[in-house]
């Protein structure tokens, strides 16, 4: 049973890096015959599926989009460049925000919403937008991780370590990842302000985006709010996380469809969750609890600490660097979810944190 696990679970990975179009469907055929083959029970496969991360997902998705069509994030883009004395400050500026605006809504909703506004603005200087938009991307990258909701990686990550909110601040009493991400944020600002040293044109917005509807940006500041406030749950049900972004979500398309008396909001907001993501997630989670309960996982992570001679140091770098070249070919999310497990598995073997 354990060789058929292995075999099949590689097979998964290379489908899902070779046709990475349709990985969403390779997992879930995958996740059937685990099942289908007897590795994974029927009975446990529900119970696999980190539901708390799925309605999280969703209803995060849900409430950005509403934020987005408030035109807020366009505003306040708007707001900051007009301060600004010169295209070098534009730029600085709008990643500075890409990196702010990330850590609270996905990393690519972010670019999709602020790269428009760098390329109107080279558009108008008769400059290349390339620089500006790879600055916006990394910076929106980066920062994905800095908080619990910034990225479906992190909301990950917090689901499998029972993290919450504050945790990716202050972490068993120290400085948490929030502060490493702005370390590098800091690092990749100040190579921003060399590369964009010459770019000394001054720039004026004649016109501003007009924003007339503030309920989803308080709706978006609740759920912040909401999700800092149950840290201090004790005991709390698993799902309390989902639970909560989901129905902030529910509330926002409901006063929409009431105050504009119409259900296209709701289609079109339902429409904007990524069902892809939330469906690779469904397969991979129950790919992944089949390969545990074989025992692969526990192998794999017997593997790592071997290679380290159960050095501390030496395993950290090790999954850093390997992390950091996989990564690079396969998609994080898969990546991360498949790593958790394993993660876990090491820090039990080496009765670490």
């Amino acid at each position: 049973m354990k060789i058929a696990a292995i075999m099949l679970f590689i097979s998964t990975y290379v489908l899902l890096l070779a046709f990475p179009k349709i990985r969403a469907y390779t997992a879930l055929l995958s996740a059937l015959i685990f099942v289908c083959a007897g590795i994974l029970p029927v009975s446990d496969a529900f119970f696999e599926i980190d539901w708390n991360v799925i309605l999280m997902i969703a209803g995060t998705m849900g409430v950005v989009y509403l934020f987005i069509e408030s035109k807020m994030p366009a505003r306040l883009a708007d707001m900051i460049i007009d301060k600004m004395p010169n295209v070098k400050w534009a730029v600085i500026s709008l990643s500075l925000f890409a990196g702010i605006v990330s850590a609270f809504i996905d990393n690519v909703a972010t670019v999709l919403m602020i790269a428009p506004i760098a390329v109107v603005i080279a558009k108008k200087l008769n400059i290349s937008p390339v620089p500006s938009v790879i600055a916006i991307s990394v910076a929106s990258n980066l920062q994905g991780v800095a908080t619990l909701v910034g990225d479906t990686t992190s909301i990950l990550l917090g689901g499998y370590a029972g993290m919450d909110f504050f945790d990716f601040f202050v972490f068993l009493g120290k400085p948490g990842m929030f502060w490493v991400v702005q370390s590098g944020a800091i690092a990749a600002t100040l190579v921003l302000m060399f590369i964009f040293r010459n770019a000394k044109q001054r720039i004026h917005l004649t016109e501003k985006t007009d924003v007339r509807d503030y309920f989803p940006t308080y709706l978006l500041i609740g759920l912040v709010i909401i999700l800092i406030l149950a840290s201090f749950i004790p005991d709390k049900p698993a799902v309390t996380n989902g639970l909560v972004c989901m129905s902030l979500f529910i509330i926002g398309i409901i006063r929409e469809t009431i105050r504009k008396r119409s259900l296209r909001i709701c289609v079109l907001a339902f429409k904007e969750i990524d069902y892809f993501t939330i469906l690779l997630l469904l397969g991979l989670f129950v790919v992944i609890g089949g390969v545990r309960q074989a025992g692969v996982i526990d192998d794999i992570s017997r593997i790592f600490v071997k290679i380290s001679g159960n050095n501390v140091f030496v395993i950290y770098t090790l999954l850093v660097w390997v992390s950091v070249l996989l990564s690079a070919i396969i998609d994080n999310i898969p990546y991360v979810a498949t790593m958790l497990p394993v993660v876990s598995g090491i820090a039990g073997i080496m009765n670490i944190e």
